[in-house]
């Protein structure tokens, strides 16, 4: 690996870090705003929820693209995103400022800023450091709406199902082309050059990888990982270091070693399943934090 040709590699996985960092730190003011994705944690029906709500939203952005409904879709990724940002700014608002009217009208603006933001300028830049607050925001509010056994639960299937998508079904890569071609903000963009812009480039996935501007990468990637890191910091109690628990540190590390062997993959110039090493990883590094720690009690939290 030629490592100065390969550099923006390297911020992968420092994203993952601080999006996981970020999760954590909203999930204690998303608990105490009582921001919840379900009711109750401990379910196991909840994964299945999940699963389908992505499937329908799937098939839904899928058929939108093949005929060709390009205000749709916009319209309902910027609702997405909108709401996404409404609720950290809400969270925040309500923490610093109690429940006020200031509380109410402040995460209203802010999110119809940022979201102006992203689709009026969609740059690389923009799009990542706003990214990486929505994947923030969606890994701590699905982490403390989701115990650990659900969380892992969720994570195997859909590392099954990115596998099944991507190499299978290929409606994933169909899916991230649409998505790309209307330069949609829900996704990463690293680039490979200071000078690429990706307002104005965009990105070809049907190029060979020497001639592609930057590299691509799904928010999901990055949040799914995240979900385990908060969940565990929330429903595994256990002696920390600094402030992060020691299974949520062991997820944090095994999702960077799935990240570094999702790269080795990367490089290939093929569109990749990242979920499969990256959720991996981090279920395998939460065992063996708990294992560390002796922090197994989650087990009987059903």
């Amino acid at each position: 690996m030629d490592i100065r040709n390969n550099m923006p590699l390297m911020v992968m996985p420092a994203m993952l870090i601080v999006v996981e960092v970020l999760g954590i730190l909203l999930a204690l003011p998303m608990q105490a705003a009582g921001v919840a994705a379900f009711e109750d944690p401990t379910s196991v029906a909840n994964p299945f929820i999940f699963l389908g709500l992505l499937l329908a939203f799937t098939l839904l952005m899928l058929g939108l693209i093949k005929i060709g409904g390009k205000k749709v879709i916009l319209g309902l990724v910027a609702l997405s995103i909108f709401l996404t940002f409404y609720y950290i700014f809400w969270t925040l608002s309500a923490v610093v400022l109690g429940v006020s009217s200031a509380a109410f009208i402040l995460p209203i603006a802010a999110a119809g800023a940022a979201t102006a933001v992203l689709f009026l300028y969609p740059e690389w830049y923009v799009i990542d450091t706003l990214g990486i607050l929505i994947a923030g925001g969606v890994a701590s509010i699905f982490g403390i709406s989701l115990a650990v056994l659900p969380v892992i639960l969720l994570l195997s299937l859909l590392a099954v199902y990115d596998a099944l998508s991507v190499y299978r079904t290929k409606h994933m890569i169909a899916l991230a082309e649409g998505i790309i071609d209307l330069k949609t903000p829900i996704l990463f963009v690293i680039p490979k050059k200071r000078d690429f812009s990706f307002r104005k480039e965009g990105m070809n996935l049907q190029q060979e990888k020497e001639e592609r501007g930057a590299f691509i990468m799904g928010m999901g990637d990055l949040i799914m990982p995240s979900i385990l890191v908060v969940s565990a910091q929330v429903f595994v109690p256990t002696p920390a270091l600094w402030f992060i628990s020691v299974p949520a540190l062991g997820a944090m590390a095994g999702s960077v070693v799935g990240m570094a062997v999702l790269l080795k993959f990367v490089l290939s110039g093929r569109p990749q399943a990242g979920l499969p090493p990256l959720n991996g990883g981090a279920i395998l590094g939460f065992l063996l934090g708990c294992a560390l720690s002796g922090s197994w009690g989650w087990l009987m939290i059903v």
